[in-house]
Order: C-alpha cells, then structure tokens, then sequence
C-alpha cells in the first residue's frame, strides 16, 4: 500500500529535499507549514492538526526553536492512524536539560507506541548557502564567535537522504542517528574551503561573544534570542561540536558527503554570486 506521508516543515532546509525524494520515488507526500504547504499546520493552533494529519501513515516531525508542541503533535498522530514517526532533533540534546524543547520532543517519539527515528545532525553546512551565514560569505567575512573551535557540519542533502529511508524501510525503528560530515573543520578552514569553490576570498572574522550580541541586537533581535544564538555559537568555540560521528554510513551504508563536495556544488549553483 501506497505511503501518505507527511513533512511537517515542508518548505524548510530538509522538509522540502525530503519532499522531493519521496514523490521521485511516486510515493504520496504532503507538505505541511504555516504557510507555502500542501497543507496548512499550525503548531500553535491544534484546530489544523487534524485535517493535516487525515490519511497519514508516516510523518517527518520538528521541533520549532523555543516551542514545546511535538508531544501533543505526537498523540495526535498516533490517535489518527500515524504508524511511523521521525522526528528532526539536534546533535547534543542528550546533554541538556530536562526542560529543553526537543527532550521532551524525543520522550514523545520514543514512547509514542509506534515505529519511530531520532535523526541528531550536527550544524547544517547550508547554514553557509540558504541561511544564516550566506550573507558573510557573500560580503568575504563570516563574523562570529566561533574561536579555533570545530564542527563536522553535515549536508542537508544526507538528513534527507537519511529521513527518507527512516520514513519508508524497515530496519531504523528504534534507531537514533546521530549525523555528520566526514571531518570537523574550524569556521576559519570551512572559510578556506569556500574560498577554494568561489574563487572569492571569505574570511571568518573572529569575535566576542557580547559584542556578537550587541551586534544582533542592534539589528533588532530580542536579547534573549541573541544569548541563545550565541551561546550555541559559543559551544563551538569550547570544544562541545567537534565530535564526528558515523550515523550516515549506519543508515545508509555510504559515507557522508564532504563539506568540500557541498561547498562545490554550492558554488557551481550559483548560490553565492
């Protein structure tokens, strides 16, 4: 029988590759967003929860930064015949406390009675080409308070890859995949790395951690978010992102994409011109 499966994030980094997968494949997929989706789900307005959720029988959940939504997303989802859950976590949600978001996001997942995936990447590479660092690598300067520290940042194209499989094989229940690229690299190394695929000098300018949040809030960012967004910036500079990890080669039996790979075919799109 033909899968209904459901991306919540749909339009998002991984939601929209996942999407695209699935219906190579000819298998029925559903978006779902606040808006620019197959459907609209709302996680702050249950009343669109279950007009999303009608038919599915697998789902690929996340967690919005800040919200606590996914457990009763996920009792909704089970009541409505979801047989199969994946859920998009973080790499380092073991360590945090229990009143973190995406702990109890995976608590949910965990105990939800059905098949399910934890998939825990590492920092996005396309945080560099369709989000927060594009900019800077577009200006030659990537300004962030990183130090020497290293992350083994992994392809969004190996989430999709991985989630996927989770989300239409046997053999990944009850599996937590934690996600890498092949090597840690420092913001300056990544910066070389990018320079090399562009022809285009990027530098990572090096910088202290209250005066990133000066910076952030100057340009309008609530104060709480920016000692959020810099505290796990600030992880990178102590040592706490460095850490490579297999999880793509046991899901998939390849081993993951390199960052120069991705930088190359980021350069060769376009992206940065």
């Amino acid at each position: 029988m033909t899968k209904n499966i459901l991306i919540l994030g749909g339009t998002g980094t991984t939601g929209r590759r996942i999407a695209r997968r699935l219906a190579a494949q000819g298998l029925a997929v559903r978006t779902a967003a606040r808006t620019g989706a197959d459907v609209r789900l709302d996680l702050d307005d249950p009343t669109t929860w279950a007009p999303a959720l009608d038919g599915v029988t697998a789902a690929y959940l996340l967690e919005p930064a800040g919200q606590s939504r996914t457990p009763r997303l996920v009792e909704a989802a089970v009541a409505a015949g979801v047989k199969r859950l994946v859920l998009l976590s973080a790499h380092g949600v073991d360590h945090a406390d229990d009143s973190h978001p995406l702990r109890a996001a995976e608590a949910a997942v965990r105990g939800s009675g059905v098949d399910w995936t934890v998939l825990q990447p590492e920092w996005f590479a396309q945080n560099f080409s369709e989000s927060f660092w594009r900019e800077g690598v577009r200006s030659g300067t990537l300004t962030l308070p990183t130090g020497d520290g290293r992350v083994p940042f992994v392809d969004a194209e190996d989430i999709a890859d991985v989630a996927v499989a989770a989300l239409t094989e046997d053999g990944h229940s009850g599996r937590t995949y934690r996600l890498t690229g092949p090597r840690s690299l420092s913001l300056g190394e990544a910066a070389d790395v990018i320079t090399a695929a562009t022809g285009r000098e990027v530098r990572h300018l090096d910088i202290a951690p209250e005066d990133f949040i000066a910076q952030l809030v100057a340009h309008g960012t609530p104060e709480v978010v920016a000692g959020v967004l810099t505290g796990l910036l600030v992880n990178i500079r102590d040592g706490h992102a460095a850490d490579v990890s297999d999880g793509v080669e046991q899901a998939l039996g390849r081993p993951a994409r390199s960052f120069e790979s991705f930088a190359a075919a980021a350069a060769a799109a376009g992206i940065w011109d």
